[in-house]
């Protein structure tokens, strides 16, 4: 990717398309393509077949989707799968059929079988029962992933996936009903402490663990691998540090300073008892995340207090 290339960040106003651009700027890229949600349906193949037409991007970073946490997953099921089926098919082959010369699509680690061995490797992929919980949106990205391969063996497009952990940052969804489990906790612990209520309500059990990224630290794999892989198959983008759901909420709760007590909704899933990513093929090509999860959080919530990002 040089500087004179046209760069389309699909969603580039969410969390992750908007740190890809913020990584690209800082690096001197400025040659950017943008469209909004409202000028440019992403779910409709006219609309995304015309704006390539038109715009003729160099290179794309595949990073709209439709997202959200365990209820808005269980419950927008239909939602989830043919939004995101929509999204991907027809910027995929849009891109193929206009000559984008590379393109990044990215999916997530709800890919993998519930059950699956951890650390988690590429090669699990398709090996076992999915989480019934995520099963929608993990059916679509393991559609993106797939897709990618196929127009890469079918006609020589070189397309390229990443799979990333558990994401926060900038721009991040703090929707209690939608939004994914740091953000909630960030969210609820921040409420409780300015509205002087003594507990905060955890969901599950709080055993499940898990792995979190600085979407800043995607951002700079995504540049990394745009420049680096040309490959089939997919990389894991991750940390391979791994937290409990109890210990995240502690860590948060002293972030916040949040002085009450944290107490279980048992009547809520827990999603997945295990999952972290095997991350040896990415970090044996050079690549290593380098924001720590407390600093991460601590920056996040420290830019929350100076903006209305709630």
């Amino acid at each position: 990717m040089n500087k004179k290339d046209k760069i389309y960040v699909a969603g580039h106003t969410g969390m992750v398309g908007s740190a890809i651009v913020r990584r690209l700027m800082e690096l001197g890229y400025h040659n950017f393509i943008f469209s909004t949600s409202k000028e440019t349906d992403l779910r409709k193949q006219d609309a995304v077949f015309g704006f390539f037409e038109n715009e003729k991007p160099d290179v794309v970073f595949l990073a709209a989707a439709k997202v959200g946490g365990i209820f808005a997953n269980n419950t927008y099921r239909a939602e989830f799968l043919y939004d995101n089926l929509m999204i991907e098919s027809n910027i995929i082959h849009a891109s193929y059929l206009s000559g984008v010369q590379k393109l990044l699509f990215l999916g997530s680690s709800c890919i993998y079988p519930r059950l699956a061995p951890q650390p988690i490797k590429e090669e699990y992929l398709l090996t076992g029962l999915l989480e019934s919980t995520n099963e929608p949106y993990a059916i679509a990205k393991i559609a993106g992933i797939k897709l990618c391969d196929a127009y890469r063996a079918q006609y020589g497009c070189n397309f390229i996936s990443a799979m990333p952990t558990n994401l926060y940052g900038p721009n991040d969804n703090y929707d209690l009903t939608g939004s994914h489990v740091l953000p909630a906790l960030i969210r609820k612990f921040h409420e409780a402490k300015k509205n002087n209520v003594n507990e905060v309500v955890l969901w599950g059990t709080g055993t499940p663990l898990r792995e979190f990224m600085h979407v800043d630290d995607l951002a700079d794999a995504c540049y990394f691998l745009i420049n680096n892989f040309n490959e089939p198959g997919f990389v894991n983008v991750g940390t391979q540090v791994e937290i409990s759901i109890l210990n995240l909420a502690y860590l948060i709760k002293d972030i916040v300073g949040f002085e009450g007590e944290i107490v279980y909704d048992r009547t809520k899933p827990d999603g997945m008892p295990r999952k972290l990513m095997d991350v040896s093929k990415l970090t044996t090509m050079g690549w290593h995340s380098s924001i720590p999860l407390e600093a991460g959080i601590r920056n996040v919530y420290n830019q929350l207090n100076t903006q209305d990002w709630f």
